[in-house]
């Protein structure tokens, strides 16, 4: 499933995906992966994302039904 939320949110605060991988510590193709729904992060890596784009885990990962 696609992270439009995260790509959303990154967009928002006018970050490309190399800039936010920068700040997280991981490659800008991870971040693409995490966005188009082809990778799935684990924990430590949304905390991360989350903390660089000042959302919470919820409002970035949680699937709604």
């Amino acid at each position: 499933m696609k992270n439009l939320k995260m790509k959303s949110a990154r967009a928002a605060l006018d970050l490309s995906q190399q800039q936010l991988a920068d700040l997280v510590g991981v490659s800008r193709q991870t971040i693409n992966a995490i966005e188009k729904g082809d990778y799935n992060p684990t924990i430590r890596l949304c905390i991360a994302i989350c903390r660089a784009l000042n959302r919470t885990l919820d409002e970035l990962f949680w699937e709604e039904p």
